[in-house]
């Protein structure tokens, strides 16, 4: 069984939230198409058809995973940016998309390479959450750089974006490591915002 991280004192996952933690790292290792329901019953603890239970099928998993994060992501960067102070709140946003990047990199490989298996409908509500979380950035750095052109804004905010999300693909540090890597992460995306 794969094993689901708990964070000490939150309440246990429920078995749909462990269906879904699971799901994520089977399809950041092996690919949406390279896993069963069979494995990822198994993985879990149940048998394939008992997952047919709390989804539908693989689609509708997939769904529930990459629309969950992306309605997650707009909630957590919606809070950050009421603050007054425009470039607290750029920092706010780096530091959140930070620790997401560093706490479920499983999810931006899922995303990267299986937003394509999504249905239409969902493929595009993803998208749409994406874009809008985006345009919390670029509304944030214009009003720490009101020179900076929304065009030009854009463009810097996605690749901030890459910076950040290219966090799976690098070895996973441990210990101090882990730490300096956010501290690293953190200098570096707030540099790229400035240098725009």
């Amino acid at each position: 069984m794969v094993a689901v991280a708990s964070t000490a004192g939150s309440p246990a996952p429920s078995r749909r939230e462990q269906i879904l933690a699971v799901a994520a790292q089977l399809f950041a290792q092996h690919g949406f198409h390279g896993v069963s329901i069979a494995e990822l019953g198994a993985a879990v603890g149940v048998s394939g058809p008992a997952l047919y239970r709390h989804f539908p099928g693989k689609e509708a998993l997939l769904s529930e995973l990459l629309i969950d994060i992306s309605e997650r992501l707009l909630a957590g960067g919606r809070e950050r940016v009421t603050h007054t102070d425009p470039r607290g709140a750029l920092g706010d946003l780096v530091d959140f998309h930070v620790e997401f990047a560093t706490r479920e990199p499983e999810l931006i490989v899922v995303q990267d390479r299986d937003l394509a298996n999504l249905p239409a409908e969902a493929r595009h509500t993803v998208r749409r959450l994406q874009r809008t979380y985006a345009e919390l950035w670029v509304d944030t750095l214009r009003r720490v750089h009101p020179d900076v052109a929304p065009e030009v804004a854009r463009t810097v905010v996605h690749g901030v974006f890459g910076l950040l999300n290219s966090t799976p693909y690098a070895p996973a540090p441990s210990g101090a490591g882990a730490d300096s890597r956010v501290s690293v992460l953190r200098r570096m995306a707030v540099a790229a915002l400035d240098a725009g």
